[in-house]
């Protein structure tokens, strides 16, 4: 079975919600990943605004033109 993400629902701070193609659901926090990244690409989604600014295509959570990504097994499980 492929698994997707059919929905990500930003919750607060640095969490989202989401919820997967078999039916999972997953709230993963970001904080820690962020504000121990080493890139300046992937700092800057230290700022809500930019963090905020995520889209689901192709039942993958991208930020940007790709500038911030994660495989979609990782969110699944919940590791970042």
């Amino acid at each position: 079975m492929v698994i997707s993400i059919d929905k990500a629902t930003y919750l607060n701070d640095y969490q989202i919600r989401f919820e997967f193609s078999d039916g999972k659901k997953q709230t993963i926090d970001f904080k820690a990943f962020l504000s121990e990244a080493k890139n300046p690409m992937t700092k800057k989604y230290l700022n809500k605004h930019a963090f905020k600014k995520f889209r689901i295509e192709y039942g993958d959570i991208i930020w940007d033109d790709y500038t911030m990504c994660f495989p979609i097994w990782n969110i699944y499980e919940g590791k970042i």
